[in-house]
Formats: structure tokens, sequence, C-alpha cells
């Protein structure tokens, strides 16, 4: 069961489950919007089905029905820029619905396996940097202090109540599936189209900000193996590497034959309040608990959408 099954981490999750042999059902809101906007290789695939992730009811209902052996939850309203809009909207759909999960759980089959995509924005204000999994936590955000909320309500259901229920705290994780208003995507997209000549210039923020960028692909498979464990924990799921906007602008840029420096434009409006500690995870206890490991590199992400973004923009202007 993949919970919020049409984005990016769901499409890769349902492509790796679907290799090992798994039926995945993925739940959402709404059957006709995603089944237009799902993949069409994965259609036929995946058996998508609607439910109301908000009612205890509807959630019931559906895990008494499929009865799975794991459930992975990744709806959740964005980061980015939207993480302080709507604040009551946002405690709904990140905190309190999965707690709904972790209660439909215990009341249908206590051995369902279940994996929360949090976040690194549940230590916002970070007081050390790398990050790791005692980290003090201190979001700033709406967003964050819901993906806390629900971190805590997961501890709560695997101490309590014995779950096997688990938190991956995910770092930014990239790919070509990536939305266009995610500044990675805005970056490879744009950079395309000014190499096929369809625009000339590129608007950004701080070109200095940093992330610990990860392969969405990557991602997904770590916390698959958190379901395969022996026991139920939380993990950093991190590079442990930090590159800059500008770092990836120069990336992408220069795989196209591009100098980034004569195209794009920064904007003040647009940047973001300083962090005052890097936000970067270190994955040393995923590394060694559950044997995993980045496959797909920076540059490789940075060329990987590149390329997709070029073979989109042609098709599409053909």
């Amino acid at each position: 069961m993949i919970n919020g099954v049409t984005g990016q981490d769901g499409s890769y999750l349902s492509e790796l489950l679907l290799e090992k042999g798994y039926r995945v059902i993925g739940a959402v809101r709404d059957y006709s919007v995603a089944s237009k906007k799902w993949e069409p290789s994965l259609l036929s695939k995946v058996d998508l089905i609607e439910w109301n992730m908000l009612e205890q009811n509807s959630i019931s209902g559906v895990l008494d029905k499929y009865r799975p052996t794991e459930f992975y939850n990744f709806a959740a309203y964005s980061s980015g820029a939207g993480m302080y809009d709507d604040p009551a909207g946002i405690g709904m759909v990140n905190g309190l619905a999965v707690t709904h999960m972790l209660e439909a759980i215990r009341e249908i089959d206590k051995n369902i396996k279940f994996c929360q995509a949090s976040s690194r924005e549940i230590f916002g204000e970070a007081t050390e940097s790398p990050q790791h999994e005692d980290t003090k936590v201190s979001p700033r955000s709406p967003y964050g202090a819901a993906k806390l909320y629900a971190d805590h309500m997961i501890q709560i259901y695997r101490q309590r109540y014995g779950l096997f229920a688990c938190s991956a705290i995910l770092y930014n994780h990239e790919s070509p599936r990536r939305g266009l208003e995610f500044v990675t995507r805005k970056i490879t997209n744009e950079a395309a189209k000014i190499k096929m000549g369809l625009t000339d210039c590129l608007q950004l923020g701080n070109l200095d900000a940093k992330r610990d960028w990860g392969f969405a692909g990557d991602t997904v498979d770590a916390m698959w193996r958190m379901l395969q464990h022996k026991h139920a924990d939380n993990y950093i799921v991190a590079t442990g590497e930090v590159h800059s906007v500008r770092d990836f602008c120069e990336q992408a840029f220069s795989h196209l034959g591009l100098d980034y420096k004569e195209y794009v434009k920064t904007d003040e409006s647009e940047f973001r309040p300083i962090e005052p500690a890097l936000l970067v995870g270190r994955p040393d206890k995923i590394r060694a608990e559950l044997d995993w490991d980045v496959k797909i590199d920076f540059s490789e992400l940075v060329k990987m959408m590149v390329d997709a973004d070029m073979k989109l923009l042609s098709e599409n202007h053909n």
C-alpha cells in the first residue's frame, strides 16, 4: 500500500516493489484526477483506489479489504514555498492523518509494517551540522512541526502498541519526475529551454544556498530496506554531502555546453532566510544497519535531469 502514489517518490517506489514481485495498491484522493497524471506504464500494474486519509473509517475499511504487508505514506502538503501556507491543513494532512493510519493498523492488523516519509524540516533551526537521528529537533514551519508530530506518534505507537512503524527522515531528493515548482527541476528545465532557444534567462534566488541533494530512487530503496529490517526504527536518509544552487546551475548548464553565468540572474525577493546551521544529514546509521548507500551521485543526478528535460522539450516542441 502506497499513499501518495502518484508523486515522484510513489512512482519510484511502485517500480521498485513491482520489480520485487509485490502487488501494489495506490491510495489516492481522487481516482479520475490521479489516473490522468499517473505514469501510463504503471497504470495497468498498480491498483489505484480512492480513500479519505482524514477519515478513520475510510482508512480502516481499505486496510481491512486489502490487508497489505507493508504501508508507505508519502502524502503531504508540499515543502519548499508551501511550508507556511494553510497551517491548519498542513497539520491535518502531514500530522493528524498519520495518527489515523497508525490507529487503523492497530485496529485491523498489527502486523502491517508502516513507513512514514518524514523530513529534514523537523530540525529546522538546527543547532549542529551534520544532523543525525539524535540531533535536537526544532521545526521552524507548520510543515516541519506537523512532520515532527507524526514522528512522535510513530514512536508512541511503536513503544506502546508494538507496531512496526518507522520514520524515514528524508533530505532533498530529486529526479526527472520532480515538479517544476522545485528549484532543481526549474534549473534543468530552463537550462534545456535556453539550449533550445526557447528562452534566454533563468531567474533564481540565493545561488549560495546549500542542500543535501540525493536521487529519489535511492531514497525509496532506503525506505523499503527499513521495512525488511528485524526491528523498526528511525533513520536519516541523506547523502552526507552539500552542494549549492550555484553548483547545480554550473553542472546543468555545462552539461549542455553553456556557461550559467551568462543566463542566470538573481532576484533578492526570492531569497529565503539564512539558516543558522547547514541542513545536511549524517547517514552513518542507515549505512551500517541496512547496508544502504547512494548509487546515483550529485553529478549523475543533474545530468539525468537535464537529459530528461531535453528529451521532453524536444518531443513537445516537435
